[in-house]
């Protein structure tokens, strides 16, 4: 199977299973890899849009609290409250506080900036944004919770590794076989806050 025939594979398997995005079965490997979806979770999803980890999050995390964030406007899925902001915005982390009313168990980001054409421009924004969501998870994630965030190889993994090891006691990275073949992207799994 070619690649172009590979990735449409995983887009007709989204729409067969009804998930809205193809990008629903990365998080299915990451939680296959890692076992971070369980019952009764707090679970909050940054750059949430249009849904899709949020649909696998309901599906593997039952009974818990479901809560999606992003810039653009996500259509209703039962059961999960979503915000239409910007995480970094202090209004938005008050909706976010207020939302949970205590530590979160698991952080989620499939986060990437709009792309400008710049290639190297676009993956140091979208690292950042890696960066960002460690930083707030310090502080908002309870002791034992996980952390998931995407962010491209680069200049800056050498930055986004030490600064998850100032954090947490166990990461790992991780690139899901339903990533596009000629995507630098990968995932950083932090587990364990170790402040």
């Amino acid at each position: 199977m070619d690649s172009k025939n590979y990735q449409d594979h995983f887009f007709q398997k989204a729409k067969t299973k009804g998930y809205r995005s193809r990008s629903a079965f990365k998080l299915l490997e990451l939680n296959d890899k890692f076992k971070f979806l369980k019952n009764g979770l707090k679970l909050l999803d940054i750059g949430s849009f249009p849904g899709g980890w949020c649909q696998v999050a309901k599906e593997k995390s039952k009974y818990g609290k479901i809560l999606g964030i992003d810039k653009k406007k996500i259509e209703d899925i039962k059961d999960i409250e979503f915000i239409i902001g910007d995480f970094l915005d202090e209004k938005s982390k008050a909706k976010i506080l207020q939302y949970f009313d205590s530590e979160i168990d698991v952080i989620l980001s499939d986060m990437a900036a709009n792309t400008t054409g710049n290639k190297s421009l676009d993956n140091i924004r979208t690292n950042q944004l890696c960066l960002d969501v460690l930083d707030f998870s310090k502080n908002k994630l309870n002791k034992n919770g996980v952390v998931i965030a995407k962010f491209f190889m680069g200049e800056e993994f050498g930055e986004i590794k030490n600064k998850a090891k100032q954090s947490f006691k166990k990461i790992d990275f991780f690139k899901p076989d339903s990533s596009r073949n000629e995507s630098r992207e990968t995932y950083i799994h932090c587990s364990g806050l170790s402040t």
